[in-house]
């Protein structure tokens, strides 16, 4: 089991930053992916961005240049600094985990912190 505990939410205005922290305990594996997504009223979870272990990124098209992801491994923590925030970015951020064994691929998600950002 795996267990991630979110960080650094808030209310900021248009324009303004924020650096969200997910730090990982438990059974970790070297291997891993860690990433957040997010989720606005009434629509989908996205994909906002992801690091592998070895640091691999991947950002969704709506916040490259703007949101940088990083890890320290030897925290087991990512970290997701946003710069200028956008009200469309206003969302619940969920931290996720993913690593693969014998062929399978295992998820473990935190409970989500919330962005809201004023316009």
């Amino acid at each position: 089991q795996v267990q991630l505990v979110e960080s650094g939410g808030g209310l900021v205005q248009a324009g303004g930053s924020l650096r969200l922290s997910c730090v990982a305990s438990g059974s970790i594996f070297r291997a891993n992916v860690m990433g957040w997504y997010r989720q606005a009223p009434g629509k989908q979870r996205e994909l906002v961005a992801a690091i592998t272990s070895d640091d691999s990124t991947n950002y969704a098209d709506s916040v490259k240049d703007r949101f940088t992801i990083s890890r320290d491994n030897a925290k087991n923590t990512v970290y997701l600094e946003m710069n200028t925030l956008k009200p469309e970015d206003t969302a619940v951020y969920y931290c996720i985990y993913n690593y693969k064994q014998l062929g399978r691929s295992y998820d473990y998600w935190g409970q989500g912190t919330q962005v809201t950002v004023s316009s």
